[in-house]
Parts: structure tokens; C-alpha cells; sequence
């Protein structure tokens, strides 16, 4: 008798047939135990002891009495002020993990959450709609997740965290940042400003201590670079962009693609030159900068094979795998002509 015969005879999936049978991925007890009767009743012998590594991570239920429901659904948190401003970063991770889930036979269940607004997660998990929970942004207090793998449950994260129980997938954004301003002074720089926006993101810090230590190694005094942080609206810039002219700022370092985007806007509808005038750079690459004249110089990280990662990650997880607690991606810095060679 096949798995597709058994999986008709009794009524469910062939997967489901497969993690009974194997032993591997999280099925509840009792049907577990039907199909493995029924496959014994049929002349299929079973092994019903697994042996795991001790290196694996190990999933439990929140009370060992009772079977996990199993819904074949991933839920990913979007940070509630995605739908403002406009980051591709979150779609494209989004993208990546659809295509994961897609393949590993996973549906996507999308939600959205602040800081002092958990109500999107906490009904797929009071509903149990989920078998596993990927935010794509770490949250400031990380005591909601502590919550969740005290709990044992699956937790994934796009981005890095101190809790050794999330599964994270990140780039080196302090290295990049770093990098970046190594480039810049080499090709002549030597003041320059970085702009932020939120300051506790835990990028935000990174990419800025790396901005920092790329100023120190190069033999430049930080207190003669400046820094601004913020929400940053439109008036703000216009505020930022006057200032870094007057102080005779270089170059103007970007936290990410959209501050990028609509600094250089502002510049450019001023009449400045770039990088006659101001030169111009970004700490996250995306799509829209390539649309600019001139293009601008940035930091690139896929975060399609980001989403991607996290995604196969944490349902190997959820099915008894070992996988890595931290896994950092590769990045490339683009230098194009928004940071042209600095003419003395």
C-alpha cells in the first residue's frame, strides 16, 4: 500500500502520511498513532523511535500533555509603520518568505505590530492559527518574545536579537556601514553627517556605531561629523539639509533607502549638484535609488534571500531540524556616481 493510498483510506494529506510515518514534523499524537496502526494493519512495518542530535533544537508543546494542532501556517509581523513609509525592505523579504513556504507546502498569514500593539499576534496565537511567528523587525523590549520560546514557540527573526531561542537571519550592518565610510574617505571625504530616523531599531544603532568606527579608523575626529535622528518629516529635512550645507558636510550618509530618497528629492529640487555640490550615500539599496540621476552609492543586502532564509529556517525548525541560531548574509557595497571621487 503507498502513502497516497493511505492518505485516501483515512481521510488527510500524503504529507501528513509522511510526517507520521518518518517520525519527522509536528503532527498531533493521536492522529499520529491512527495512521501508524492503520499502516501496520496493512502490512507497512514503522519505526516509531527517532533519534535526535543533541545538537538540535527541540520543539515542545506549551503543556506536554497535549499534541501541538498543526495548521501549516507561518504568520509574519510587519512593524505598523511599514504602510507609511513605504520601505521595499519588508515586501521583498515578504516575497522571500512566500517563496520558502510555497515550496515547503507553508501558508502566510500576515499581521502587523508595535511596540504598545501586540493584538494582531497575540489572536493567531490565542486562535492558534500558526505554527511558527517571523517578525521582520526586532522590537525595542524583547520580552514578548522571551514569552514566546519560554513557551516553546517557533520564533523567526529578520534581523539580530540577544534571545538565543529566536532564530535570526541578518546582515552585517555594522561591518557594512564601517566599509562604507572607509570607500568614502579613500575616495577623499572628510566630512560627513549620517541621518537616521529611530534610534531604538536596533539597525538604526548598528549601522551608527559602525558610521562611528569607520570615522575613528580612518584617522578622522567624530566630533567634527554630524548626526541627525528623528522622525524625520518633510520639514525636518529641509531643516537637515540647510544645516549640513551651511556646516560644509561633504558627504551626507543615509540610514536607509527612504530617508535616502526623499533627502536627495530635497536637494536636488534645491538646485544643489549632486555629488558636485553634496555627495550622497545609503546604508540599504533598493530599487528606487537606481532610479535616480545621478544613481546613489549604497550598502545592497538581499532582502528576498533574506525572507527566503528565515522562512526554510524556521519551518526546518518547526519540523525537528537542527539550524542555526544566527545566520549573517553577504553584502556589496555599490559605489556609483552620487560619491564621485572628491575633487580637492
Amino acid at each position: 500500500m503507498t502513502m497516497d493510498e493511505i492518505a485516501k483510506s483515512l481521510g488527510v494529506s500524503k504529507s501528513t502520511v509522511s510526517r507520521a510515518l518518518s517520525g519527522k514534523g509536528r503532527i498531533g499524537k493521536n492522529k499520529r498513532q491512527e495512521i501508524i496502526e492503520f499502516a501496520k494493519q496493512n502490512g507497512i512495518t514503522v519505526t516509531e523511535e527517532k533519534t535526535v542530535s543533541s545538537s538540535a533544537k527541540k520543539i515542545s508543546p506549551e503543556n506536554n500533555n497535549e499534541s501541538p494542532i498543526i495548521t501549516r501556517n507561518l504568520g509574519v509581523v510587519f512593524p505598523s509603520d511599514v504602510y507609511f513609509n513605504g520601505s521595499p525592505f519588508f515586501y521583498e523579504c515578504l516575497l522571500g518568505i512566500y517563496e520558502a513556504a510555497s515550496l515547503m507546502d507553508y501558508n502566510v498569514i500576515v499581521t502587523t505590530a508595535a511596540a504598545n500593539d501586540m493584538t494582531g499576534i497575540q489572536k493567531l496565537l490565542d486562535e492558534k492559527h500558526i505554527d511558527g511567528l517571523i517578525l521582520t523587525r526586532n522590537m525595542e523590549d524583547e520580552h514578548f518574545l522571551k514569552q514566546l520560546t519560554d513557551r516553546h514557540f517557533p520564533v523567526g527573526l529578520t534581523g539580530r536579537c540577544e534571545n538565543p531561542d529566536v532564530i535570526q537571519v541578518d546582515a552585517d550592518n555594522s561591518l557594512a556601514a564601517e566599509n562604507l565610510v572607509s570607500l568614502l574617505v579613500g575616495e577623499g571625504y572628510r566630512k560627513f553627517a549620517i541621518v537616521t530616523d529611530n534610534m531604538t531599531f536596533m539597525v538604526n544603532q548598528a549601522r551608527y556605531e559602525g558610521f562611528c568606527r569607520g570615522i575613528l579608523k580612518s584617522g578622522l575626529s567624530r566630533d567634527n561629523q554630524e548626526f541627525y535622528s528623528g522622525k524625520l518629516s518633510s520639514e525636518l529635512l529641509e531643516t537637515v539639509m540647510d544645516d549640513v550645507m551651511a556646516k560644509k558636510v561633504e558627504c551626507v550618509i543615509c540610514g536607509d533607502d527612504v530617508i535616502c530618497t526623499k533627502l536627495m528629492s530635497k536637494f536636488q529640487s534645491a538646485g544643489y549638484r549632486i555629488p558636485k555640490d553634496i555627495a550622497i550615500a545609503s546604508l540599504y539599496n533598493s530599487y528606487s535609488l537606481e532610479c535616480f540621476t545621478p544613481t546613489v552609492t549604497s550598502v545592497n543586502i538581499s532582502a528576498r534571500t533574506m525572507g527566503n532564509m528565515i522562512g526554510r529556517q524556521l519551518i526546518q525548525y518547526i519540523q525537528g531540524a537542527s539550524v542555526p541560531v544566527k545566520t549573517f548574509l553577504d553584502y556589496e557595497i555599490l559605489l556609483r556616481k552620487s560619491t564621485g571621487r572628491k575633487k580637492n
